[in-house]
């Protein structure tokens, strides 16, 4: 596992723009450590900010929860797919909405890479939810990199870099560890550990392109998160741009076996992610 000198790490990061965590995030964390907590308070607290309610109802109505009917309150949604996920999807869209500004490459762009990887990660833990934390894909998928658009919003030659990686086929780890003297896993454990995430999530932040977490297959639910998410960018990069995500071919073999799927599993789930996801399209 990667070691994090807290101290080091905060000196590092001084210089970005990290977001403060919101207060509807403390808010809703406050409810959630209650020894039971209330639904009610929960699904008015959503209520209350009509972008936020939106957003969750047009995700849980999409074809990734594969709901036989149509969702239109948020207690509602809150009592069918349970206050974890719930929790997870409130987490999720504050991010987005607060790392915004001008930047380097195209937010919009990303946050839409983003929710795609977190739909394929709710896609493939509800095809095999007897393996998967279902409650946390959704968080981890739009967590993972939320490192890039601190990079980006602090750099004009990011951009660049992120060009460089990709005419490379690899990921842009070494070379933001080049030129920036960090990485976005790194800044993004750090927005994620100040925004009181559980520490599973930071540590599969942190951990995200790192091969040797699976050198020893525990079917730890970081674990077991971490395939699912290397699955899910392989899955979203072959359907919208018909390429190889760079770490797949590092981590395929690794990452199946982790969910104790084969290569046929694999090509099934594939096939069926590419039928999901136009359809999808086809309901925007």
């Amino acid at each position: 596992m990667i070691k994090v000198d807290e101290e080091k790490l905060a000196s590092v990061v001084s210089s970005f723009q990290v977001p403060v965590k919101p207060k509807a995030l403390s808010d809703m964390q406050d409810i959630m450590d209650e020894e039971e907590p209330d639904i009610n308070r929960v699904a008015d607290l959503i209520s209350s900010d009509i972008g936020l309610s939106s957003a969750i109802l047009k995700v849980i109505n999409s074809p990734y929860y594969g709901m036989n009917r149509s969702i239109s309150e948020i207690k509602q949604a809150v009592m069918i797919i349970g206050l974890a996920t719930i929790n997870s999807l409130v987490t999720s869209f504050l991010l987005q909405s607060s790392l915004q500004g001008k930047a380097s490459i195209s937010l919009e762009r990303f946050w839409d890479d983003s929710l795609d990887v977190a739909n394929a990660m709710l896609f493939i833990g509800n095809k095999v939810k007897d393996k998967v934390p279902v409650d946390m894909l959704y968080t981890v998928g739009l967590f993972h990199n939320c490192g890039i658009p601190l990079l980006a919003l602090r750099f004009e030659s990011y951009k660049d870099v992120l060009m460089e990686a990709n005419n490379a086929g690899t990921n842009s780890i070494s070379l933001e560890e080049k030129n920036y003297n960090t990485n976005h896993a790194i800044l993004g454990y750090f927005v994620a550990s100040s925004w009181h995430l559980p520490k599973d999530i930071c540590e599969i932040i942190l951990e995200h392109h790192n091969l040797r977490y699976f050198d020893t297959i525990s079917g730890s639910q970081p674990q077991l998160a971490l395939a699912t998410l290397k699955m899910a960018e392989h899955m979203v990069e072959s359907v919208k741009r018909h390429s190889v995500s760079p770490d797949w071919e590092e981590f395929e073999v690794r990452a199946l076996d982790v969910l104790g799927l084969s290569t046929v599993d694999f090509a099934d789930l594939e096939d069926d992610f590419h039928d999901v996801y136009a359809q999808s399209v086809d309901d925007v």
